[in-house]
């Protein structure tokens, strides 16, 4: 059964072109209702705000992901949504961070790169924080002022910054502004930038550099068991990171290492809170936590849509050609929610046969810091409902304007 159309929504059947304002509030607010009409109506659409096609059927995506033909680097220089092709003097500082960053490259560079960063991010090297997060998460909810928090700012936000800070051997205390860095950094990647926006993450990137390249050079005098020690000791057939790879290695895993860590926090809480009863029953094994914190990926992702680059002409879907350098845009958050892929894709469903998502990506770009992610949600959830079982939403939680990446404002909580 189709659903019906959203008010704030235009689609022309024949043509697939969608009009839609992701800063329209009821949107952002709500993506799933536009995603439940398009999964009907067709989910390959010409998104018009954004000037080129999307796919939101679960196998488009996982398939597009994976297909090599297509990727992060633009090989043609055209000006696209995001600048690339036009006057990027101003982004010099910026642009030579994600020159030298996985998530931009490609094969062969993107491999060695990633060969060399993977050997400190595995899984085994990330179980071995379990106790760690369990302490600071406690530590956290120590903290809390009695009967109200916002767990935005009190929670989510300092347990994966202080972890990642920690794994990297900076310092702690600069988590604040590490945050603030990262923040005006991925504000690039959001629909409507403007020039203050750029300048801003410029600037960022010029002083986050700095910041790590003081480290870089003190740990090379003085190594230590930190992520920098351990990345500029990495080598692969006698090749190491460049001090330009490791400060872009370095600011991804900082930024990646909480920015979506910080988002799918708040939007589990919600989402297990509106289940109602005792949050406890979600996680009263390993093996529970574990498929709770799946659904919660699922159920309602921190990142939304991500672009790739055609490399050459490219049938994309089903009458839809896309040529050399045109992007495409991956709705990763519709994805987890398609009723072909999923039964009863709207319900909240741990114990789900069918769990999967995308929620990390998929292919040769799959997200690196994955089994870290995971690890801090499932504990910090678990720790969270076991030590406040009684908490509940003090207000209506809202979204962020940031369609991209899909995060609350805020998250007043009682207990």
């Amino acid at each position: 059964m189709t659903e019906l159309k959203p008010p704030y929504l235009a689609f022309d059947p024949a043509t697939r072109r969608l009009r839609l304002d992701p800063h329209e509030p009821a949107f952002f607010q709500d993506p799933y209702e536009a995603y439940a009409y398009l999964h009907g109506a067709s989910s390959a659409i010409f998104w018009e705000e954004f000037g080129f096609w999307c796919f939101g059927g679960f196998d488009d995506v996982n398939r597009l992901l994976r297909d090599r033909r297509f990727g992060r680097q633009n090989p043609a220089g055209i000006p696209d949504s995001r600048g690339i092709g036009q006057d990027r003097t101003h982004l010099s500082a910026f642009d030579g961070i994600e020159a030298n960053s996985m998530l931009e490259l490609e094969p062969p560079v993107h491999t060695r790169l990633r060969t060399l960063v993977n050997r400190a991010f595995v899984s085994r090297q990330v179980e071995r924080l379990r106790p760690r997060v369990e302490a600071l998460a406690n530590e956290l909810i120590d903290r809390f002022e009695p009967g109200e928090v916002d767990l935005l700012p009190a929670f989510a936000a300092p347990l994966p910054i202080t972890i990642i800070a920690e794994m990297l051997g900076v310092r702690v205390d600069m988590g604040p502004q590490l945050l603030d860095w990262s923040h005006r950094m991925v504000a690039m990647y959001m629909h409507g930038r403007t020039r203050e926006t750029e300048d801003t993450a410029n600037r960022a990137a010029r002083d986050f550099s700095n910041f790590l390249r003081g480290y870089v050079a003190e740990r090379r005098k003085r190594p230590g068991e930190d992520l920098l020690s351990l990345l500029i000791a990495a080598q692969e057939d006698g090749q190491k990171l460049s001090e330009d790879e490791l400060v872009s290695s370095a600011i991804l895993l900082l930024n990646a290492g909480h920015e979506a860590t910080v988002h799918q926090t708040g939007n589990a809480v919600r989402s297990i809170l509106a289940q109602g009863g005792d949050p406890r029953r979600f996680f009263a094994s390993p093996e529970a936590t574990a498929a709770t914190v799946e659904e919660c990926l699922r159920f309602d992702a921190p990142l939304h849509m991500f672009t790739r680059y055609a490399y050459q002409e490219v049938e994309a879907g089903p009458g839809i050609i896309v040529g050399p350098g045109e992007t495409i845009g991956l709705l990763l958050g519709m994805a987890n929610r398609d009723p072909v892929a999923f039964t009863e894709p709207l319900a909240f469903r741990p114990d789900r046969a069918d769990q999967k998502n995308l929620s990390f990506g998929a292919g040769i770009h799959f997200c690196i810091g994955a089994p870290l992610a995971r690890l801090e949600l499932q504990v910090s959830l678990k720790t969270l409902f076991e030590r406040l079982p009684q908490l509940h939403l003090a207000e209506q939680p809202r979204f962020r304007d940031s369609y991209h990446f899909h995060g609350l404002e805020t998250l007043a909580v009682g207990f």
